[in-house]
């Protein structure tokens, strides 16, 4: 079975190639080779796609966004895994963007959505807590009013790229004395802030891709919380909403398992190569298969979210999205064999001075890394939990 689009889908599709053309391609290059420059390559390949309408098409028209069919969003973000184009900064575009524009003041609005757009703000997410994760109502950091301003304190983690980030959009708790749900406010905070520290932390793969906030004492102006105060928790079931949906990551998986296919036609084993081997081209066969029935679903869930409500079956995506990112980044590394485990030699890249491909050496980070994608966003338990509720009603 394979998904038919109608002639003008596919001229819409090759609208967005042309455009898509236009990000360098040695920076295209870079990113399918796992070594893209931080935060350069980000900003320099949204800029190109801002000029050109398509960063923020899922926006509210009047905010630059398009009048666009679910199926036309769908084309894009494939194109551009399929052209290698990086993803759009998702704290921005898919996170805080949305829900400013769903939920801002006029002032808020006018004042970041063009900047966010156009990644002229780098934004940063301050939800999750040491003892506030997937149980993220339980947040202990603390917004008290004082005159205009708000005083945060408490500490952040998990916070996925902060090192380059200009804001942070911040969840706090506003009133200590109703249900946890209920006492919640988000606010936008300068980063510049006199009392925020930000530390790095390692991660299995050997990087620093998150960090640890801590606010003591940070004034934060009235003006700069988002919507009315302890609304918080309708907003960021919103921006969760929208977040889960794109953490399928459809288009991003068949492009590694493209890769994956393309490297066991050249993998040599006793009987010929590794995609003649029946076992392991069922494999394969199974991960295409699964990938298809998420991407017809994924489909079906974007159609139906709309005026603020994202559809609860969006946590089916999440699930069954970052489970089939997890196979494939695994079946990456089953082909690498034992070029995946450089013994010695490593330089600051992650690259051993040895005799085996860059990408044998980059595949078991990679599948290290991405052991993350079924906890955040809320956890694959907890979107279990969501699914029992909230779509089969149990």
């Amino acid at each position: 079975m394979q998904l038919e689009f109608s002639p003008e889908e596919q001229a819409f599709r090759a609208e967005i190639q042309a455009v898509l053309a236009k990000v360098p391609q040695d920076l295209r290059d870079r990113h399918a080779a796992g070594k893209m420059k931080m935060p350069d390559d980000i900003i320099n390949s949204c800029r190109v796609l801002n000029e050109h309408g398509l960063a923020i098409p899922h926006w509210p028209v009047e905010w630059g966004g398009k009048d666009w069919t679910p199926i036309q969003h769908h084309i894009l973000k494939e194109e551009m895994a399929l052209a290698h184009v990086p993803e759009l900064l998702a704290f921005n575009h898919s996170m805080i963007g949305p829900v400013i524009a769903q939920f801002g003041s006029q002032e808020i609005k006018e004042r970041f959505l063009a900047k966010t757009a156009n990644l002229d703000i780098w934004w940063c997410q301050g939800f999750s807590e040491p003892e506030a994760g997937s149980d993220l109502a339980s947040l202990k950091t603390k917004a008290v009013r004082d005159g205009d301003e708000y005083v945060i304190n408490g500490q952040k983690t998990w916070t996925t790229l902060g090192q380059y980030a200009d804001w942070i959009f911040v969840l706090a708790r506003t009133n200590p004395d109703v249900k946890k749900q209920a006492g919640i406010s988000m606010f936008l905070v300068d980063l510049k802030t006199p009392g925020i520290e930000m530390r790095p932390i390692q991660l299995i793969d050997g990087g620093f891709e998150v960090n640890e906030v801590f606010f003591e004492n940070v004034r934060v102006p009235a003006d700069l919380m988002v919507g009315e105060e302890n609304s918080g928790w309708t907003q960021a079931k919103f921006l969760l909403g929208n977040e889960r949906v794109g953490i399928a990551r459809v288009a991003e998986t068949k492009v590694k398992l493209a890769k994956a296919k393309k490297l066991a036609g050249e993998t040599k084993i006793d009987t010929g190569t590794l995609l003649d081997d029946p076992q392991f081209a069922g494999r394969i066969a199974a991960l295409e298969n699964d990938l298809l029935a998420l991407e017809v679903t994924q489909l079906r869930v974007v159609a139906s979210s709309a005026d603020g409500k994202p559809n609860p079956a969006s946590s089916l995506l999440k699930l069954r999205g970052s489970q089939l990112q997890q196979e494939a980044t695994e079946l990456l590394a089953d082909i690498a064999g034992p070029d995946s485990l450089p013994s010695s030699g490593i330089d600051g890249s992650g690259i051993a001075d040895i005799d085996s491909a860059e990408w044998a050496q980059r595949s078991v980070p990679q599948y290290l890394n991405y052991r993350k994608v079924s906890i955040y966003g809320g956890s694959n338990e907890v979107q279990r939990q969501i699914i029992d509720k909230a779509v089969l009603g149990l």
